[in-house]
């Protein structure tokens, strides 16, 4: 018979990469965990242990009949990253990241919280001077990044005002196994398994890459403290490194692929040194990164061998 103290976790946005890693990671550790997205999971999708439900955060009816049980610990991963500017349909973005926001704290058992882990974006610090830190005066560049920072400020304001036990995890660029392919990194990756000619940028921007398995750690290390509510809190490696370092690197760890730099054009407004400074997670959070980058590409290429057939 289950004991009433195990801990219930809700993972908002359970079926992405992310997502999936923090609810495979709660499965192992014993929790009674819940995956809730806006569509149905595919087979591939589903952890053993894991109970799914569907639902679109900005329907507030339907949330809150499948909403029907109080959890201790919610991470809302809700959302997709997305460029898109306000003048071709990004006011989707705000309805979705921070309408989806206020619909989900007025569904779900706020009394039986004790952590929510909010996951935040690089991209709410905009252009701002690299390396970003927590107590700059953030500049979103898009309507992704603007709703990513109306989240944050919002829930600070419940922190503050109503003692909503909430903090803010500021993610700069999480790669590892199992991301989708339209990312960056996979991208990249698969272009080299097939020994294929791919286009890229330039790939001057510096950038801030975190393994996977760090950033679990760092969510649940958010579960234990009880010194960080209302904080934001950077999780990054620390560590600037040029893209078109990185795509040379995997290029030799795969011994294929032929980069076309300078092919795609910089995004509008690209800051072209974003990269974190992670002293208060060391400092507050206890947490810093411990997976190489040579380790993770290294893993994260040998999984995606694993899981398809690039007929070199």
């Amino acid at each position: 018979m289950e004991k009433v103290s195990t801990p219930r976790l809700l993972v908002v946005g359970g079926s992405g990469f992310i997502g999936r890693h923090v609810a495979a990671f709660g499965v192992r550790k014993g929790w009674r965990v819940t995956s809730l997205s806006i569509g149905p999971h595919a087979a591939p999708e589903l952890e053993p242990g894991v109970t799914y439900l569907s639902a679109d955060l900005t329907n507030s009816h339907s949330l809150s009949e499948i909403l029907n049980s109080p959890f201790e610990y919610i991470v809302n991963l809700a959302g997709y990253v997305d460029h898109t500017p306000f003048k071709e349909g990004g006011r989707r973005l705000i309805d979705s990241h921070f309408n989806g926001l206020v619909n989900l704290l007025q569904c779900l058992n706020r009394k039986a919280i004790k952590r929510f882990v909010q996951i935040g974006s690089s991209d709410e610090y905009g252009n701002v001077p690299a390396p970003q830190h927590e107590s700059l005066r953030e500049c979103p560049g898009s309507p992704y990044a603007l709703a990513k920072l109306a989240c944050t400020h919002f829930l600070q304001m419940l922190s503050r005002e109503e003692g909503f036990p909430v903090v803010i995890l500021r993610l700069f660029l999480i790669y590892g196994p199992g991301q989708n392919k339209q990312r960056f990194l996979p991208q990249v990756i698969e272009g080299c398994l097939g020994n294929r000619s791919f286009p890229v940028s330039e790939g001057r921007q510096l950038r801030d890459f975190c393994y996977i398995n760090d950033l679990v750690d760092a969510i649940y290390k958010c579960f234990e403290n009880s010194e960080i509510n209302g904080h934001v809190i950077n999780i990054a490696s620390g560590i600037p490194i040029e893209i078109r370092h990185i795509v040379h690197e995997i290029t030799e760890l795969v011994g294929g692929g032929q980069p076309q730099f300078g092919q795609i054009a910089y995004r509008q407004g690209e800051n072209m040194a974003l990269y974190g400074n992670i002293n208060i997670a060391k400092q507050l959070l206890g947490w810093e990164p411990k997976t190489p980058l040579y380790l993770g590409l290294k893993t994260t290429i040998e999984s995606m061998k694993l899981n398809a057939d690039y007929g070199r």
